[in-house]
């Protein structure tokens, strides 16, 4: 199941990701956060998560999916004037495949941040192959309701429903009768059946 957030940016599978970094081993990896920033080149990648993530959504539904998180890090105070090779990022992805076979369906995300810049997961938007470098332009995700992708609503009405929740029929009211005491006896003022 591919996501894409709510600017309709189509989700990067981590076979497509590793696919073209492996077409561009010998180029720079460079990471764009925000227009025209990049990651400092003497970042590391610390980590790649493998995170399978199980949901039921406000429609009641069940969603299951693998998101792969590549985690950068940019140490302080270290300088380095560009930023790793691609093949060196293999490197690293081959030390993790081996001992963690990694879903090649799994929605790559990117983690980072730094003093001006909160930490967050985004998704890679494009891959950028300019003469030295493979430039991931990077996007925030975003929160989205999966009923209103299936066609439903989201959210509450006016009087507190969940829109998203089955409709609940209301059962009309039954006047029940006690049919063990004579109709006269019961029905009657006085008669002693209340």
């Amino acid at each position: 199941m591919k996501h894409a957030a709510m600017n309709k940016i189509e989700a990067i599978d981590w076979k497509t990701f590793k696919d073209t970094l492996l077409q561009h081993s010998d180029l720079d990896l460079q990471f764009q956060y925000a227009e025209g920033k990049l990651v400092d080149p003497a970042y590391h990648i610390t980590e790649i998560k493998q995170a399978p993530i199980t949901s039921v959504d406000c429609g009641g539904v069940m969603n299951a999916w693998t998101e792969i998180i590549v985690q950068l890090w940019v140490p302080e105070g270290e300088q380095q004037e560009q930023s790793m090779k691609v093949g060196k990022a293999l490197s690293i992805v081959d030390i993790v495949e081996k001992m963690l076979p990694l879903n090649p369906n799994g929605t790559v995300k990117i983690e980072f941040g730094n003093s001006e810049f909160d930490t967050r997961q985004m998704f890679p938007n494009e891959m950028i192959v300019s003469e030295n470098a493979l430039t991931v332009d990077l996007r925030p995700d975003a929160v989205q309701c999966k009923a209103i992708g299936r066609g439903g609503n989201c959210g509450t009405n006016d009087k507190g429903e969940e829109c998203c929740a089955p409709a609940v029929v209301e059962k009309p009211k039954v006047q029940l009768v006690n049919l063990a005491a004579p109709a006269e006896a019961c029905c009657t003022p006085g008669g002693g059946c209340c």
